[in-house]
């Protein structure tokens, strides 16, 4: 069975639109929460999100591009570039971009949860003003339709990265970065020989969003940088943000010929359902797919070194994580070190899976465990060895774990690389 590396990675984040700005933010236990400033707040009750700050994708797409593209499109395609280069598979300098061979084969699988909601929110609000004002309508665009599907973010990183070999768009809910990069593991495990550029994006801050997430009680009301707290005793919900995190996975042999920097290996991917309720996460089926993920991996819940939590900050959704961590674990799951990267970053919904997949990635490679932060007063009835210190450790195996609306429920299992 063939082995799977991560050879690239590329991210734009509310932390740094690099995936080492990122990482080095997180490292430094930064928030990159913040007011709105996309919107006026004034008369709802959600004030604080992850924005990227000047992010500028004019180097990579055209003008005519960014008019027609969704900005979730554009942050995917910006993080698979990167990603590309990080991985040796585009070189760059002053005069020309040069693309390596490998890339006409090769695959993407990106996820998102919302898509371009933001452009069709502009298109319909812009046809509701002229109405309310008895204004003839303006004519929508011919491209709204296209640059605002779910597959859009998968089909233009293809177009720009020439890649002619798999494609597929994912909605998963939340875990869609980390079905997307599990499905690639799956595919490249079944004999797809070309490299698959695979994670999530989304751009979900706009009105619609907020207010959504907001009436449905998942959105935190705190109004400051800590906004996001996982497992503290006083959270009371998520903070919405955006950004995108794009990994290069390939068959660790092809990998290893070519001498590709290899951050770690993929060896277990697990996909549940909860088959329950809408928004209320059941801890069983959590913990369903981190079996699956281990099982899958060949290896025993006494072997994790780590586990990267979902730990969105919500009341619901942290006890159930907890719960299912104990149950894969049973005595252990109190001493196993746990990270919430979504205290620094707050929620990216697709693009958080893969950045903690990543983030994970770069744990194990550099021996690291990061911090979670805002975690003044831990919860009581959760019994976790929550990380609060960026730490060295030596890092062998480790779970990344993904939850969605719907109880969808999406686990990786990562292995260092034997040098």
């Amino acid at each position: 069975m063939h082995r799977i590396a991560i050879t690239g990675i590329g991210a734009v984040t509310p932390l740094g639109n690099t995936f080492q700005s990122s990482w080095e933010a997180v490292c430094r236990q930064q928030s990159g929460i913040g007011r709105v400033t996309r919107f006026n707040t004034s008369d709802m009750s959600w004030k604080v999100c992850g924005e990227l700050k000047r992010f500028d994708p004019s180097p990579y797409l055209s003008i005519k591009e960014m008019r027609r593209l969704d900005p979730f499109a554009q942050y995917a395609v910006e993080a698979a570039r990167m990603a590309a280069e990080d991985a040796g598979l585009v070189l760059s300098d002053a005069s020309r971009i040069t693309r390596h061979e490998l890339l006409e084969k090769g695959g993407v699988i990106i996820g998102s949860s919302r898509g371009g909601i933001g452009t069709i929110e502009k298109a319909v609000s812009s046809q509701l003003s002229a109405i309310s004002y008895q204004q003839k309508t303006r004519r929508l665009s011919p491209y709204l339709m296209p640059s605002t599907t779910i597959s859009m973010a998968a089909s233009y990183t293809a177009q720009k990265l020439g890649l002619r070999g798999h494609c597929l768009g994912i909605s998963n809910a939340c875990t869609s970065g980390t079905n997307a990069i599990g499905e690639a593991y799956r595919l490249i495990r079944a004999g797809f020989t070309g490299p698959v550029f695979a994670g999530g994006t989304d751009a979900p801050l706009c009105r619609t969003c907020m207010e959504g997430y907001g009436v449905a009680g998942a959105l935190s009301k705190i109004s400051d940088q800590s906004a996001s707290r996982p497992f503290e005793q006083h959270r009371d919900g998520f903070v919405l943000s955006e950004g995108a995190c794009i990994l290069v996975l390939e068959e660790y042999q092809a990998a290893r010929k070519r001498r590709a920097k290899i951050y770690a290996e993929i060896i277990g991917y697990g996909n549940s359902i909860d088959a329950f309720h809408q928004t209320r996460p059941l801890a069983e089926g959590e913990a369903r797919a981190m079996n699956s993920a281990l099982f899958s991996a060949g290896i025993k819940p006494k072997d994790i070194d780590l586990i990267s939590s979902h730990g969105t900050s919500t009341r619901a959704g942290d006890i159930a994580e907890c719960r299912a961590i104990h149950h894969v674990f049973g005595e252990r799951a109190g001493r196993i070190p746990v990270t919430a990267m979504k205290s620094m970053t707050g929620h990216m919904l697709a693009a958080s899976g893969a950045f903690e997949t990543a983030c994970t990635a770069m744990s194990i490679c550099q021996g690291t465990l990061l911090p979670t932060i805002n975690l003044s007063e831990q919860d009581e009835n959760i019994q976790l060895a929550v990380v609060r210190e960026t730490t060295s450790a030596d890092i062998r195996l480790a779970v990344v774990n993904s939850f969605g609306f719907g109880g969808v429920n999406a686990v990786l299992v990562l292995r260092k690389i034997n040098r």
